[in-house]
């Protein structure tokens, strides 16, 4: 039963949800495997948040535009004062002032006073190295993000592979198991006839009933394997569980296995790109960090209405250039430089690890399709001599010349070989998905 259990659990890899039961009245769609992996990166719901993703970035890149635009700021206040001074500086202001309003009676004790200031301030950077180097982690921090999208895409896209695999897997199993039936079906009937003529024992009557039975247990379990990979299937494509999916491909095996593994080829490889991305980012941040020292430019212009009803009076203007200089920020700056030169280190190291298990992983992934393809030659061999075996004992066992077991033995080797030429064409199959998904194809 262990090529069953192994059966069932390729058959729901991949899956990212409980499955759906499927309900009557279904839409019946063909798919071919490249028709499943198109529709997956157009409704895989990961897929789509990946996306969302790169446009988070697009949004941090438009807001790192602020270090060379201006900004401009537009304001109104509104005072009501009888204070001395400000009742004077608001007159001035309001280019309202009288020779009456110095004199001391009104200086000491001036009118309720209302104002009105409208003001428009323009800020224009002109120096500002930190600001500058954060636009460039925004624009880098996109292209890791792209990356990233992409390698989703892939991930998705293998999944999709093998829960297409392991569906035609079930499939071509029950198949199998169905052909199995059908010739034990006319073995059990032939040990019927002889029982009621005294020409067999019950034992081995009940044997024939027993395999009979363990093969239609099999055919259940195919079954509900097909239906969880479909399940699995439908969640990955983004479609309705009142949908029946079909497969139109076939586990095909090349006759060309690939050679040693290309290293080179690693170097476009979506998620390393990303990791080697990062590793610049965290070199941007130390020099961030180093930037933060330097002084900051700002160049500003600044107007302002003054009156007592809105819109009206005195109006002036100002403009200049600020400059502000952190001379010690109490180490924080050398903790952030000494921060971001370990995050690099890490981002190096991670890449490092992460490209040595990608030449592991294409290497086991062509040690793996040699290895099935040699299993397919064993398989193949076995069913051939299976067949003659298995029809050599059933003219016997018709004649009563071959004992039971020995018919259960040839059907079950028959049996078990096919289902291990299915086994090992699937796993060529996946192997060389997991081949062009570690290689970055």
């Amino acid at each position: 039963m262990k090529v069953y259990k192994v059966l069932l659990g390729f058959c729901v890899a991949g899956s990212l949800s409980s499955p759906l039961q499927a309900q009557a009245g279904e839409t019946t769609i063909k798919l071919s495997l490249s028709d499943a992996i198109s529709m997956a990166r157009q409704n895989n719901s990961s897929i789509k948040a990946s996306r969302s993703r790169v446009d988070q970035a697009e949004a941090r890149v438009v807001q790192s535009r602020q270090s060379s635009l201006p900004k401009v700021t537009l304001s109104e206040t509104l005072m009501v004062t009888n204070d001395p001074g400000a009742a004077l500086v608001f007159k001035l202001q309001q280019s309202s002032i009288q020779s009456s309003d110095f004199l001391p009676d009104k200086l000491n004790n001036p009118n309720v006073i209302n104002d009105f200031n409208t003001s428009l301030q323009v800020m224009q950077p002109v120096y500002n190295a930190d600001a500058a180097i954060g636009r460039t982690i925004a624009l880098t921090a996109k292209k890791a993000e792209e990356h990233i999208a992409v390698r989703t895409e892939e991930t998705i896209g293998f999944q999709v592979s093998k829960v297409y695999y392991g569906l035609i897997l079930a499939r071509k199993n029950i198949e199998a198991v169905e052909q199995s039936i059908k010739t034990m079906q006319g073995h059990s009937n032939e040990a019927a006839k002889a029982f009621s003529v005294g020409l067999m024992t019950k034992s081995d009557k009940l044997s024939t009933e027993v395999r009979l039975a363990e093969l239609q247990e099999q055919k259940l379990m195919l079954h509900d394997a097909v239906k969880d990979a479909t399940d699995a299937l439908k969640v990955m494509l983004h479609l309705d569980s009142g949908v029946t999916l079909v497969p139109t491909g076939d586990l095909m095996v090349e006759g060309v296995l690939p050679g040693g593994g290309d290293q080179s080829v690693l170097e476009n490889r979506s998620d390393l790109k990303a990791l080697e991305t990062g590793r610049q980012i965290a070199g941007f941040q130390a020099d961030m960090a180093r930037a933060s020292r330097h002084p900051r430019v700002n160049a500003f212009l600044q107007t302002n209405l003054h009156s007592d009803n809105i819109f009206s009076g005195g109006s002036s203007w100002a403009m200049g250039l600020n400059m502000q200089w952190n001379i010690f920020d109490g180490m924080a700056s050398a903790g952030r430089i000494q921060e971001a030169k370990a995050q690099e280190r890490e981002a190096m190291f991670n890449y490092e690890n992460a490209r040595s298990n990608s030449i592991a992983e294409v290497d086991k992934s062509i040690r793996s399709m040699r290895t099935a393809k040699a299993r397919i030659a064993v398989a193949q061999k076995s069913i051939e001599e299976g067949k003659v075996s298995l029809d050599y004992i059933g003219a016997q066992y018709k004649t009563g010349m071959a004992m039971t077991f020995e018919l259960l033995m040839r059907e079950q080797a028959h049996t078990y070989a096919k289902m291990r030429l299915n086994q090992a064409k699937y796993d060529f199959c996946v192997a060389k998905s997991e081949l062009a998904y570690y290689q970055g194809n």
